[in-house]
């Protein structure tokens, strides 16, 4: 699995999540063209050590991406104990956290580089047992496949919502349409 590789100091590595965090929602609020400076002060550290940590700004928009994959296996790591149906939701309330992100560093992704590629078999890899356990158990209608659902989420994603309340109405209403209903 691709990941994001972190210092080894324990003091670095909180810097190195912190900023991290900070860009997410920099990323997600201001776009791709976020401050680098407003993403250091947010962090808690100074300019230079986000330069130390991500020497170009497409370095840090990569890390963001790869850290929000990564965080997106490990949901569907966490969940899968839980039962078919509401592991599978859990997993796609997660999944849209990740979209609004991708969604807003999308257009300085290498959608044809190796680390693109990697982060959507890593996503596929996590999602799909999650999928695969929910349909055996009879809960999604038997026409669906996986790639369908996540496009349908995506699609969902790229609309603006009045608050979190209508996001999530909305994405209810959906899953509710890939419920399978003898």
């Amino acid at each position: 699995m691709i990941t994001v590789r972190r210092p080894h100091r324990a003091d670095a590595r909180r810097n190195f999540d912190a900023l991290l965090t900070a860009a997410r929602d920099a990323f997600a609020t201001c776009g791709a063209d976020a401050s680098l400076e407003d993403i250091a002060k947010k962090a808690g550290v100074g300019i230079g050590t986000l330069y130390r940590n991500f020497p170009t700004r497409q370095d840090l928009i990569e890390a963001v991406y790869v850290e929000e994959v990564t965080q997106l296996a490990e949901a569907a790591e966490s969940l899968s104990g839980e039962p078919p149906w509401p592991a599978l939701r859990a997993w796609l309330e997660r999944f849209v956290a990740y979209a609004a992100t991708k969604r807003a560093i999308i257009d300085l992704l290498n959608r044809d580089s190796e680390m693109f590629g990697s982060c959507r078999a890593v996503m596929y890899a996590a999602g799909q047992p999650l999928f695969d356990r929910a349909k055996q158990a009879g809960e999604i209608r038997p026409d669906a496949e996986f790639d369908d659902v996540l496009r349908m989420v995506s699609g969902l994603t790229a609309a603006t919502f009045v608050d979190d309340g209508q996001r999530h109405r909305v994405l209810t209403f959906a899953l509710d349409g890939l419920r399978h209903r003898p």
